[in-house]
């Protein structure tokens, strides 16, 4: 791994010692080993850098491809292991590279809503993070994420805002026999998006309140 890589989480873990109340809930749901796909609710920018010293493991992260056309914050966001993917599509490039972080026994974070948040309450998934976990068959971890829609503006500093990164059980996707339909798809998904639900409080919950 990149010095790059050891230097920035440690400031990373510093940020967030020193400017919030950061609590990580459920972390011996975490396997040390093997493959898992990490899915988790988006609010903020702060999101991917929260999860990456979240859980003891180097996980590698999926990205828009919008933020790799600058090539600083390309060289730096590949040093940390994240790769691009369209939102508009899920090609088969992007897929190909998510199978082979999953076969090198690596966790994978993705946000399956596909973009943050700006209301704070969950919204309807993208079939990727369904498509990834059926095509691999690897465990799915569901992260409930809760506060940093405050990381925003100045003063946040001053409030040192409570964060909180929810983990819970690993779970197995059951798709139907066969090919699966894009009703298929999209019912699967919905059920991912159910158990990162139950991790987070109901005032987040929006249309999957349980």
């Amino acid at each position: 791994m990149s010095w790059i890589y050891y230097v920035g989480r440690a400031g990373v873990w510093l940020f967030f010692f020193l400017l919030t109340r950061r609590v990580i809930q459920g972390q011996g749901n975490v396997p040390s080993q093997g493959s898992l796909l990490i899915v988790a609710n988006h609010l903020n920018l702060a999101d991917p850098p929260l999860l990456g010293i979240s859980f003891g493991r180097k996980v590698i992260f999926m990205a828009k491809e919008e933020l790799f056309r600058y090539r600083f914050i390309a060289y730096f966001m590949r040093r940390f292991g994240t790769f691009p993917v369209s939102r508009r599509r899920f090609g088969r490039a992007a897929l190909r590279q998510a199978r082979q972080v999953l076969d090198d026994g690596l966790p994978l974070v993705v946000f399956p809503e596909g973009r943050r948040s700006h209301s704070g309450q969950l919204e309807a998934a993208l079939p990727g993070a369904a498509l990834i976990a059926c095509r691999s068959g690897t465990p799915v971890l569901p992260v409930g994420i809760s506060g940093t829609e405050q990381v925003k503006g100045i003063t946040w500093i001053l409030r040192r805002p409570r964060i909180t990164v929810n983990i819970g059980r690993p779970f197995y996707l059951a798709p139907p026999d066969g090919n699966l339909t894009r009703k298929e798809l999209a019912g699967l998904a919905n059920s991912i998006m159910k158990q990162i639900a139950e991790l987070l409080p109901q005032e987040y919950r929006g249309n999957y309140q349980t």
